[in-house]
């Protein structure tokens, strides 16, 4: 199996892309809006997507955060709030702020589970610094780390309910960053010790299966590469430090934070320690290319995917509407509350 996530061009696969993946055999999909139509085209192609590969749990993702990040739309699907309000209510009511991400994660993880979508790229760990870049704004669940690890550990048990896996992001944390890392390198010169507070969520919720590496240079501990590069980063910050010992995903290798050709990206986060690259555009050059310029995933990577993937869902049918509904009303007059 190749250690990567490839993205689709379209609302469902082309010869070229179906022939590729059979032989590159990638250990999983990413999907944006250009592959959601409806919900019976999205279905389609998610079991497409297991059938080329005979694996009933394939690593299938998403980023359907809520907010202004959502690739599932209405009038298809709901829409689900950002980060942010379930922040504004911890203000108030702070057990009534988890429950509510509780259920609203269980609620989009219905929405999920029943297009075939084994994995959301969600929470964000990233704890909301004054002055930052919006690039994670209102995405946040907050700028204080105790109320960022409750309401993410809630996200990733909503999600678990509804037989989908969450990816706490972005390790070691890009709330400080003061660039948008789709365009530039961001630089983060605070201290270790200041940044210990990047890492409090992250270390709370260590034992969390999947997360996704931040392309931010931090000159505390590499003054030459971004975390996705970093062997310093992800062996002693992310795997000592932090303690994370699950599945290490790079963030999209498309970044323009990231230096030298796609491939060469793919290789460099390879070596530097992270399990999967993660392409997101589909353009077959690139995957050609990352097919090339990795190595086979190891045993470890191999057994970290499993352990990942082992509690998702086999997709057997639609959502349970009732408990949908309950989950919305039950989220509703929570969030009302604020």
């Amino acid at each position: 199996m190749l250690p990567a996530i490839f993205g689709l061009s379209g609302l469902s696969l082309t010869d070229d892309e179906r022939a590729f993946f059979r032989d590159a055999d990638p250990a999983g999909y990413i999907l944006f809006g250009r592959n959601v139509e409806s919900r019976a085209q999205l279905r389609a192609l998610t079991d497409e997507l297991r059938a080329l590969h005979g694996r009933e749990r394939t690593f299938i993702c998403v980023d359907q955060e809520g907010g202004r990040v959502a690739r599932m739309k209405p009038p298809v699907w709901e829409a689900y709030p950002p980060g942010e309000r379930f922040d504004r209510l911890y203000d108030l009511a702070p057990a009534s702020a988890i429950e509510a991400a509780r259920a609203n994660a269980h609620a989009l993880g219905l929405d999920l589970a029943e297009a075939g979508i084994s994995v959301d790229c969600l929470p964000l760990l990233d704890v909301r610094q004054p002055g930052a870049h919006d690039v994670i704004g209102d995405r946040a669940l907050g700028s204080e780390p105790m109320r960022v690890a409750a309401l993410g550990r809630a996200t990733l048990d909503g999600l678990a309910r509804a037989g989908v896996a969450g990816v706490v992001k972005h390790m070691p944390g890009h709330g400080r960053a003061l660039a948008d890392s789709h365009k530039e390198l961001p630089t983060v010169t605070a201290s270790a010790e200041e940044l210990a507070t990047d890492l409090a969520p992250f270390r709370t919720l260590r034992h969390a299966s999947i997360a996704m590496t931040a392309h931010v240079r931090f000159t505390a501990w590499d003054a030459d590469n971004p975390a996705t590069h970093s062997a310093f980063v992800i062996d002693e910050i992310i795997r000592k430090s932090i303690g994370f010992d699950g599945l290490l995903l790079t963030d999209d290798l498309d970044m323009q934070a990231l230096g030298g050709s796609v491939p060469e990206r793919a290789a460099k986060a390879q070596a530097a320690g992270c399990d999967l690259a993660l392409n997101c555009w589909a353009k077959m050059d690139d995957m050609v290319g990352i097919a090339a310029a990795l190595g086979a995933m190891g045993a470890q990577t191999a057994a970290r995917l499993d352990r990942a993937l082992a509690p998702t869902a086999a997709f057997a049918g639609a959502a349970d509407t009732a408990e949908q509904a309950a989950l919305f009303a039950m989220r509703d007059r929570l969030l009302d509350l604020a």
